[in-house]
């Protein structure tokens, strides 16, 4: 694993330098003549139906013309863009106003154009980018320069309810697909000039904006550090998906377990950026990645934090507690069944016996035949259409289930078993968890089925070594329980009260631990009458 992990960050290194040969090239300049620029600008774009070229005069001699994409801009943007820079053409016949190519292009950006963030555009390269980001490009006869003005402002979905990670009691807001809402989401709640964000174009064709949050004073400055590194070495012809991102920078490829957490909540990621923790942003989705992550916030829920400590904990147990049914439930009952049957009470046994006596099949074939059943439903339930998915999830398994029992193919017993493994892994508030132990779960029903005890023995303890070997930005994976931390068991299998969360995750954050000045709340003194 090492000598591949070596060989791969050769083959970065040498992609990074060939990267870094041709950004010295010499980009292709602007032309200084006007329509030489934008008759390279239509071939460059295949003469596009969507690429708006609208050229006016700024005086009675010089020609002047504006770039954009039509559907990426916003109108009204637009609109007042163009209106102040359809000055009156006296202004340009002031004797101060030199026809030059720094006079003109300076006056237009400091006095005519009104929008915001307004930049130097002088090679074609950056030009096209910026159109196809949703700027307007302004240029003008004989200069070899021009202006980027801010315009973006494609159609948007509305920020909604989350949909994989719902709360009964909390916000109710989930992030979109836009870069610049989700940031202003978590702007909304973190009102602190600490919250610094950088920003970053990855993707050679698709250019996609990936942004990277984190909270000055707070954060491990090698993390971030880290963490830039790692995006950095990123090739790649596009970026789609979070996913993307995550599968290129995660710490450990080949594991079941998630090294990197995902999440589509802001009350999730402001929390996170307050203990320590990296944002990061990717355009396009709105699934928000976290590092570094514990193997513990997996079985968390942000509503761990809005309802009472004891309520809390008493859910999370209980999570806790259906992660071991999830991963254990079916090759428990295979080992027991098949090879221990004298752990079972003598009246359970032969009811168990008098029930698997007409089945044909092992216990083995079983449980494999009601998982991959239950996997082709969940996966149907989740392609089908939305009307009809859920309804087609709940009838196909009632029915098939009882239909397999009726014909003799499956135990009544079985049916149980694999259907409270099924609802368990729903209990994960993580998708990626419970997509791991699904993956788990069928190794060790066939060690279960080989060795009986012994193969979940030796796979457990397998597991348990891998957990404590991972790491996630160099924070150990199964912190603070390995190594074991004492004063961050307040929020790991239990959740202390909020007084007496005063502290942040010592491994996560190095600086600026305490969080909470006065923990101890004051009792109020009784009236003495």
């Amino acid at each position: 694993m090492g000598y591949i992990k070596k060989n791969i960050r050769r083959t970065w290194k040498k992609k990074r330098a060939i990267n870094d040969n041709n950004g010295t090239q010499q980009k292709e300049l602007l032309n200084v003549d006007l329509q030489e620029n934008i008759q390279k600008v239509k071939k460059a774009f295949g003469n596009s139906s969507d690429l708006v070229v609208k050229e006016f005069f700024i005086d009675e001699e010089r020609q002047a013309g504006i770039l954009y994409t039509d559907g990426l801009v916003d109108s009204d943007i637009l609109n007042d863009s163009l209106e102040s820079i359809m000055i009156d053409k006296k202004e340009f016949k002031h004797e101060d106003l030199v026809h030059t190519r720094i006079n003109i292009i300076d006056f237009y950006k400091k006095y005519v154009v009104s929008t915001g963030e307004v930049k130097d555009v002088e090679d074609f390269e950056t030009l096209y980018t910026a159109v196809l980001s949703g700027d307007t490009v302004f240029v003008v006869d004989s200069c070899s320069k021009g202006l980027i003005f801010s315009t973006r402002g494609w159609e948007q979905r509305a920020i909604e309810e989350p949909t994989s990670q719902t709360v009964i009691r909390g916000p109710k807001e989930a992030f979109t697909e836009t870069l610049r809402t989700n940031t202003a989401l978590i702007r909304r709640k973190i009102k602190s000039n600490d919250l610094w964000l950088e920003t970053k174009v990855i993707g050679r064709l698709t250019k996609t904006d990936v942004a990277i949050m984190y909270m000055n004073g707070i954060v491990n400055p090698k993390v971030v550090e880290e963490v830039h590194e790692r995006l950095d070495r990123i090739d790649i012809d596009g970026i789609f998906e979070s996913g993307n991102i995550e599968e290129l920078i995660e710490d450990e490829t080949y594991t079941p377990f998630p090294t990197i957490l995902n999440t589509e909540r802001p009350d999730a990621v402001a929390a996170s950026l307050l203990e320590g923790r990296v944002a990061i942003f990717v355009d396009g989705t709105p699934f928000v990645l976290l590092v570094p992550t514990l193997f513990i916030q997996y079985l968390q829920s942000s509503e761990d934090y809005y309802q009472r400590f004891d309520i809390a904990t008493l859910i999370r147990l209980l999570r806790i507690i259906c992660f071991f049914i999830a991963l254990l439930a079916p090759s428990l009952y295979i080992a027991i069944t098949t090879f221990h049957q004298e752990m079972l009470p003598t009246e359970l046994l032969i009811s168990i016996a008098a029930q698997r006596e007409g089945v044909p099949f092992p216990a083995f074939l079983e449980a494999l035949i009601m998982e991959i059943t239950f996997e082709i439903l969940r996966e149907a339930g989740v392609r089908m259409p939305r009307a009809v998915g859920s309804a087609i999830s709940i009838v196909g398994a009632l029915v098939l289930g009882q239909a397999a029992v009726e014909a003799g193919i499956v135990s009544p017993v079985m049916v149980i078993v694999v259907a409270i493994t099924a609802i368990s892994n729903f209990v994960f508030p993580s998708i990626s968890m419970a997509t791991a132990i699904r993956i788990l779960r069928f190794i060790l029903i066939a060690l279960a089925a080989s060795f009986g005890l012994y193969g979940i023995a030796i796979a457990l303890i397998a597991m348990i070594l891998h957990l404590c070997s991972l790491r996630s930005f160099g924070v150990p994976y199964m912190s603070p329980m390995a190594p074991f931390n004492l004063p961050d068991q307040k929020d790991t299998l239990f959740r202390l009260p909020l007084w007496a969360l005063f502290s942040r995750p010592r491994l996560i954050s190095q600086q600026n631990i305490i969080r909470e000045q006065n923990p101890a709340p004051q009792k109020p003194k009784k009236e003495r009458s």
